[in-house]
C-alpha cells in the first residue's frame, strides 16, 4: 500500500493558543504526530510514503529529511491554498496503484486503521474507501450520506434527519481519482470536500468504512483529548502488546 500525508497547514490556531511546535511535530505519547503516522503506515505494509509540508515549516522538513525509512519517502515542499491542492501536488509523486491519504492531525487507534487498510486492499469492487465515524469532533464536519450497503451517495455540509456519519479525514483510493482531481483544479474548484463531491458526481463507487472514533487536533485542548483517547486504549491491551507496540 502506498501512503500519503497532508501536513501543509499553518497550524495557526494551535500557535495562537500557545503551542510552540508546528502541528506535525506536536507530540502524542512522546511521539510527533507525523512520526506516529509514519510508523503506523510502516507497520501497515507501506511501499512508499509521500508527504507535503508548506514552505514555512522548516523544522518539519528537517525532521522528515532526517528520517531513515525502509521505503521511499517522497517529500513535497509547497504552500497550497487547500487540502485538495495539496493532494494535487502529491498526485505527481504517489506511485501507481492503491493509496491511502490522511491529514496529519487525524488521530485513531492503530488496530482500527489496520482493519480499514486490510479491507481496502482486499476490495476489488470500489474506486475508493472512506473512513467515516459516528463520533463528531470536527468544528465543520463533512457529513457522509450512505445507502444500506454503506456505499457513499453524497457529501453534505449540514446534517439531516437520520444523519449518522462524518468523514474521518482518511481516504483510500486509486489513481482513477486523479483525472477527477485534475478537472477540479482546471475548473478552479477548491476544498477537499468539493473534490469528494466531484468523485460521486463522476460516478465513482466509494465505500464508507465505519470506525467508532476518530478525532482531530485543531486546538490546544485537543492534544489532551488525544492523549487520553490513546491512553485509554493502551490500558485495555495485554501487557505483551504494550511492550511490543505491534498490536
Amino acid at each position: 500500500m502506498n501512503y500519503a500525508i497532508i501536513a501543509a497547514g499553518e497550524g495557526s490556531r494551535l500557535a495562537q493558543e500557545g503551542v510552540a511546535k508546528p502541528k506535525p511535530l506536536v507530540e502524542l505519547q512522546g511521539e510527533p504526530m507525523i512520526g506516529r503516522l509514519i510508523n503506523i503506515m510502516l507497520r501497515c505494509n507501506a511501499e512508499s510514503i509521500s508527504i507535503i509540508v508548506n514552505e514555512h515549516m522548516t523544522e518539519v522538513r528537517q525532521y522528515l529529511e532526517s528520517l531513515e525509512l525502509p521505503v521511499p519517502l517522497n517529500l513535497v515542499v509547497k504552500t497550497t491554498p487547500s487540502s485538495m491542492h495539496s493532494l494535487w501536488y502529491l498526485s505527481k509523486v504517489i506511485p501507481e496503484g492503491k493509496f491511502c491519504l490522511t491529514t496529519v492531525d487525524t488521530i485513531f487507534h492503530e488496530e482500527d486503521f489496520k482493519g480499514y487498510i486490510d479491507a481496502f486492499e482486499n476490495d476489488n469492487t470500489h474506486d475508493g474507501m472512506w473512513a467515516v465515524t459516528p463520533f463528531v469532533d470536527d468544528e465543520k464536519p463533512l457529513w457522509v450520506d450512505v445507502d444500506q450497503e454503506m456505499n457513499i451517495t453524497a457529501f453534505r455540509d449540514k446534517p439531516w434527519e437520520g444523519a449518522k456519519y462524518v468523514s474521518g479525514g482518511i481516504y483510500a483510493m486509486t489513481e482513477r481519482a486523479f483525472p477527477v482531481l485534475e478537472h477540479c483544479i482546471e475548473a478552479g474548484i477548491s476544498r477537499m470536500r468539493n473534490f469528494q463531491r466531484a468523485l460521486v458526481d463522476a460516478g465513482q463507487q466509494l465505500y464508507a468504512y465505519s470506525i467508532d472514533k476518530i478525532i482531530d487536533v485543531d486546538h490546544a485542548e485537543d492534544i489532551i483529548t488525544a492523549e487520553k483517547f490513546l491512553q485509554r486504549k493502551d490500558e485495555t491491551q495485554p501487557s505483551s502488546c504494550k511492550k511490543s507496540k505491534k498490536c
